[in-house]
């Protein structure tokens, strides 16, 4: 019989948590619409609202400034927007600015014209280049309203953890907004949405261990908000119209609490765990490249190039051998293209990268097998001369 598969792809989604599984087992039997003042309405309203909290206690945030939506890419078009409001009076967000290594969801620039869009280079560590955002800031048009900036904290690709507290300075002295993409980081550091200096951060639920279908935008108040991207009946205090998904919801919110209750041992264990798979590739293939290894990473992640070995060929290589990770980003429909993250860090994209990326179920057999099927595709895939 052959060994079960392995799953080392944890940062394009992860399995469900054991207890998002079981709130929302539980969930099933609460029907109600939460917009409902009846009893069976307000029950799952109750749930909801504890999600809430739970989502405000990952982040550092109050729940009265967690926002529901149906995930991090509708959260990202939602807050980057140049229709801001300060009340009820109207508020105009001049410019957007964006690291080169963001995600797509806010490459894209949400509602943000071509025109009103400037991406900020990163360094060849891949980090924010802070002398260029701050001679953006200093550039930018007052008149045309306040500049926004995004900036990720933790990398998709790389794992590498952002300056955002030293851009959030700059972008506080400049009377800008600061949205923090906190998809990656949630679960693998300690996030504080006020030590961050962010004014909204964006989770997913799927990312770390909730179900699919449920994120999140965090505000720092309730003064300042973006227009609403879905109008309708109001839910969300008018800020995301529609019947909140509560099975997702919920489920979310049971993840955020073991990601919190489980943070220290997790990540602990997840760190070793990595630093055994890089040691062991290092041994099978000295010649590895191992992008961001230097600087501060998330404890999960490890994105590699080997020399002779294209990204598509080793992404199936692995496939084969039953080893599931990824080239790059997962969120780009099952394309396999040049990576951008690599691009902006001045890397020659051509052979591409595979990210492995661990989670809270791996453990050490899968982690010395998954060494032993990278040190058979190394030295089965390249060409001879080009091996370790």
């Amino acid at each position: 019989m052959a060994p079960p598969r392995l799953y080392l792809d944890w940062n394009a989604t992860s399995p469900l948590h054991p207890a998002a599984r079981e709130a929302v087992v539980r969930a099933l039997d609460l029907f109600g619409n939460p917009n409902s003042v009846h009893g069976e309405g307000r029950a799952v309203r109750a749930a909801i609202e504890r999600a809430r909290r739970q989502i405000a206690a990952l982040t550092g945030g109050e729940p009265a400034h967690v926002i529901f939506t149906s995930g991090a890419t509708e959260a990202a078009n939602m807050v980057l927007t140049p229709n801001f409001r300060m009340g009820r009076t109207p508020l105009a967000i001049g410019h957007l600015y964006y690291s080169a290594v963001e995600h797509p969801a806010v490459r894209e620039g949400g509602r943000f014209p071509t025109e009103k869009k400037t991406e900020i280079p990163v360094t060849s560590a891949g980090l924010v280049d802070l002398a260029a955002l701050e001679a953006l800031l200093a550039n930018h048009d007052k008149a045309s309203g306040l500049p926004m900036v995004a900036i990720m904290l933790a990398n998709n690709e790389t794992g590498i953890v952002q300056p955002v507290c030293e851009a959030a300075k700059a972008v506080q002295a400049h009377g800008g907004l600061l949205v923090v993409d906190a998809v990656q980081a949630a679960g693998r550091l300690r996030l504080d949405i006020n030590e961050l200096g962010a004014d909204f951060m964006i989770v997913s639920s799927h990312k770390i261990g909730g179900p699919k279908g449920a994120g999140a935008v965090i505000s720092r108040g309730e003064v300042l908000m973006p227009r609403p991207l879905i109008h309708g009946g109001g839910q969300e205090k008018g800020h995301r119209s529609g019947t909140e998904n509560s099975l997702a919801v919920i489920g979310f919110g049971a993840a955020a609490e073991a990601a919190v209750a489980e943070f220290d041992k997790r990540n602990e264990t997840v760190s070793a765990l990595r630093d055994r798979l890089e040691a062991g590739m290092r041994r099978a293939a000295p010649d590895i490249v191992i992008y961001g290894a230097a600087a501060s990473r998330v404890s999960n992640t490890t994105f590699f190039t080997l020399p002779g070995l294209k990204a598509e060929t080793g992404q199936i290589a692995f496939d084969l051998e039953g080893v599931a990770l990824s080239a790059g980003s997962a969120c780009s429909s099952g394309k396999v293209g040049e990576s951008h993250v690599l691009v902006a860090m001045g890397r020659d994209p051509k052979l591409g990268a595979l990210r492995i990326s661990l989670g809270f179920a791996t453990t050490e057999e899968e982690i010395d097998r998954a060494v032993a099927a990278f040190a058979k595709i190394a030295g089965r895939c390249r060409p001879a001369g080009e091996a370790a």
